[in-house]
This record gives structure tokens, sequence and C-alpha cells, in this order.
């Protein structure tokens, strides 16, 4: 089987193709897609042989939950038992956009979806083919990152077609993602929110809407010997073939030592990826260097983070040493998703 490939924009959308895309998600099929933050991987989230063909075309661990994309607020009563009153605040203030929020699964919602969990994770994409793709299929599709389960999440089709082209029904095309990390995710079922997930939304914007909330205290740290209540709590993600190395420290101790790491990988006969940023690009002279962004513009490295990851895949290192990216809004999204990404494989430095 090989997807079927169609093409469109958010302004100008294909209606035939979206009602197929509909179709083929009301038969139990699974259809990639773009949202705002990466590409999903839809099946209709109320069918748990749905569920079943996602973890099955991902190679995804059936424990880790799926997210419910719905395409309206009108939609989430008849998934959830209750609403809790900041998860409404949230939804009010955050919805559509770039934020996941867990509730009380209502009956209606298989188990095959939630990972065996009594909690189901929520998302009301902003992204206008999602929502009506979502729309098309009944209202309810559960969707994951659309890439081999472990690999770099995807930002543009061509990711999907690499890794899911064969094994899916059908690809839509939209272009490049807008933020490049999935979204933010919150536990709702507790007195006080907690942060599972870090992604757009940071903390700071979140409690500037509700109070308090609070980090998950594994969100930057191993968290093997946890049964995930979100996604991506328990396993390592968005890893690339070549073994990653993150060097933290003093930006010129940091260059210093990937300068040093570089070099004597390559006298032992390893290829070499370095990942840096557009203001220490010339800083490095060997190996393969890509800059992720420039660091006055955080959104970039964001955006290019798993698009970097899988250019190293196609170029075909052996070993890859990463900057540290703690940038203010979403630098712990980005610290988060490459500590998975390098199975927490740290090198820390000091300056002079």
């Amino acid at each position: 089987m090989k997807a079927k490939l169609v093409r469109m924009t958010e302004d100008e959308m294909n209606m035939p193709a979206l009602k197929e895309a509909g179709e083929i998600l009301k038969q139990g099929g699974l259809v990639g897609f773009p949202t705002e933050t990466v590409y999903g991987l839809g099946g209709n989230g109320l069918d748990p042989e749905a569920s079943r063909k996602i973890y099955a075309a991902k190679g995804r661990p059936s424990d880790n939950p799926l997210i419910i994309h719905i395409a309206d607020l009108e939609a989430l009563p008849a998934i959830v038992k209750e609403i809790p009153e900041k998860a409404r605040i949230l939804a009010e203030r955050c919805w559509p956009g770039p934020l996941t929020m867990i509730f009380p699964k209502a009956d209606i919602v298989p188990y095959a979806t939630t990972g065996g969990l009594d909690t189901v994770a929520v998302r009301l994409p902003s992204n206008r083919i999602a929502r009506e793709m979502i729309r098309q299929a009944g209202g309810y599709v559960a969707a994951p990152s659309a890439n081999v389960s472990g690999r770099p999440s995807p930002t543009m089709a061509e990711h999907v077609i690499e890794d899911l082209g064969d094994r899916i029904e059908m690809i839509i095309d939209g272009g490049q993602v807008e933020i490049g990390l999935e979204s933010t995710i919150v536990d709702c079922t507790e007195e006080t929110p907690m942060i599972l997930r870090p992604g757009f939304l940071n903390q700071e914007k979140l409690e500037e809407i509700l109070g308090q909330v609070e980090l998950d205290p594994g969100l930057l740290h191993e968290t093997a010997h946890v049964r995930p209540k979100a996604p991506g709590m328990r396993y390592k993600h968005y890893a690339p073939k070549g073994d990653l190395s993150i060097v933290e420290g003093p930006s010129e101790a940091v260059v210093a030592k990937i300068r040093e790491l570089t070099e004597a990988n390559i006298k032992e006969g390893r290829r070499v990826g370095v990942i840096c940023t557009d203001e220490t690009r010339r800083s490095y002279t060997d190996g393969t260097i890509l800059s992720i962004g420039s660091r006055t513009e955080e959104e970039t490295i964001a955006r290019h983070l798993y698009e970097v990851l899988r250019d190293f895949d196609e170029i075909g290192v052996d070993v890859i040493f990463s900057e540290s990216f703690r940038t203010p809004q979403m630098g712990m999204a980005i610290m988060n998703r490459l500590l998975k990404a390098a199975g927490h494989t740290v090198i820390q430095v000091e300056g002079e």
C-alpha cells in the first residue's frame, strides 16, 4: 500500500480531498495530516481498532497514550467526564492552539486510545486543514506524531512519506509546520494543573492565565520507570540514527569542547555532525555543520530541530555534538526534546 498524497494550504483547502480523508478515518483507516505543531498520524479516536493500527504503524508501545484531536470546543463534553474550571479557562484562552489538556475520560473513549488509562488527552489544533479534516471524520481523531516511534517528529510531509508512506492510506501535505515542537500538555485532573510536556505555551504564560501551575519533576530527567500519563513521558523519543551528545556550559567553552570532540572522532574514522546556531557557525571548521537557527529568534530553533536531526540521518553521520539551547520562552521545550533525542547524554564544560 502506498499512501495517496494530496497538497493544499490553509487558504486554499481541497474540500473533496478532505472529505475523502474523513471517509478513510470513518472506515478505520489512517491519514497523515498537518497541524501547527508537527504532522499527526490520524485515526478514529473512538475506534479501538483504529488506535491499534496507529500503534502498529508507528511501532509505538501500546501504553503510550494517544491525543484525541477535536475541531470545536463543543465536541469536548462527549469524551470527558468533567471539565474542571481551570481547564475551561485554559480552553477559552488557548484553544485553538498548541495546548493538550488531560481530563477524566468518558466511557465512550476506548482504553486502546488512552493507553489503558482512565484519563484522556485532548487538543483543539489551530491549523484549519486539521480542523476541517477532523470535522469530516466525525469530530474525534486520535493522533500522535506521524513518524516511526523514536525517530524525530515530522515537520514536513516529506518526513511522513519517508517514515509511513507505505503504511497508511493518505498523507495531506500542508507545507512546513508553524511551530515545529509538539503541544504543551497540562494535566487538569489535579487541583493544581501540572505541565507534563513543555511546548510553545510555557509555564510563565500558563501562570499568567491560571495562577500556580506545577512542572512535572521528571521533565528534564530520565523517567524510565514512570507509567506515562501523557505522550512522550517514558520512552526515548526524537532520536537520530547517529549517537547524539549535548555539550552544555559557557558558549566559548562549549564551542572549544565540540571542536575537540569533533577532531578526535574524525581521527578515529567517524563521520561527525555538529548542531550549532547562526551566531557560532563560523567557529566550527570540521565535520558536517548545521545551524539550527538564531538564538535571538528562538522560534527558528524550535522549528528546525527535528528537521536538522533528520538531515543528519540523510547525510549519514555516526556521531552528533549539539550545543545546548536554554532560550527564554521555549528553552525548556527545546531541551526536553533534545535531551530525549540524546538519551540524556550531556557533557558539562566550565569556562575559565
